[in-house]
């Protein structure tokens, strides 16, 4: 379904939700170092931001570092957090301009002081940004994160005696590191994998999801567009059937 206007897919997700993965492959088929790869992953990722923003995607919510990649060689580690580094120093005054705000979640805690800083400079200079708001997962595991929320509404609910304290879903979702983003609607996956390794499995409920075999680093606005094509071209009824088959 398009719009004959905009020629741009039509409905569009709210909040689209990217596991960018494949920057490891695409540099061994090209007989490339890994670090290749991450550095061409970066690109694809100031492709995409630009794209969103210029389709009027409200959030996108990125997964770039999660807990299980911890377990990496430390090399490796150490040059994806310098690239993280040099990635916000770049684009942070290119998000003011164009209006995006920039947050990350997960356990930052862990990285290092002066990325802990970086984050935080760039969250707060970018804070006033409306037109997209880009979230960025960094020591990110939505396993922790769902635990980690039920224990901090368990400690509550403990604090209040159990009077008067309601615990619902409302209630857990403002423990969530997500807690200002709407559910996910279009959760993209590259590099041929077909599962959601640990990324917004409670905020995902009722997502889209969309594999492609393209790995990251090639992935741009064309490659986004055919997720977006395919995403208004589904029905979503959120467990509700299709109107005339309650009779049928």
């Amino acid at each position: 379904m398009r719009n004959a206007d905009t020629e741009e897919p039509d409905p569009l997700p709210r909040h689209i939700a990217i596991i960018m993965d494949g920057n490891g492959r695409w540099a061994k088929a090209r007989g490339k170092p890994r670090r290749d790869g991450h550095k061409e992953g970066a690109e694809a990722l100031r492709r995409v931001v630009t794209a969103c923003g210029e389709l009027g995607i409200d959030f996108l919510t990125v997964y770039a570092f999660s807990m299980e990649n911890w377990q990496r060689p430390k090399a490796e580690i150490a040059y994806l957090m310098s690239l993280i580094a040099s990635y916000l120093r770049s684009e942070t005054n290119v998000f003011v301009e164009k209006g995006i705000s920039f947050d990350v979640i997960g356990e930052i805690e862990r990285f290092s002081r002066s990325l802990q800083k970086q984050i935080a400079a760039s969250a707060e200079k970018t804070a006033g940004g409306k037109d997209l708001r880009l979230t960025v997962a960094l020591g990110y595991g939505s396993r922790q994160e769902i635990v980690t929320a039920a224990a901090r509404l368990a400690e509550k609910a403990s604090g209040c005696g159990g009077g008067g304290f309601v615990v619902d879903r409302e209630a857990f979702e403002r423990e969530l590191y997500t807690r200002d983003l709407p559910p996910v609607d279009l959760l993209i996956r590259t590099g041929g994998e077909m599962r959601l390794s640990n990324f917004l499995m409670y905020q995902s409920a009722y997502a889209e999801l969309y594999f492609t075999e393209t790995y990251w680093p090639d992935f741009g606005k064309e490659e986004l567009l055919k997720a977006l094509n395919e995403f208004a071209g589904r029905e979503r009824r959120f467990g509700t059937i299709r109107e005339g088959e309650a009779s049928a």
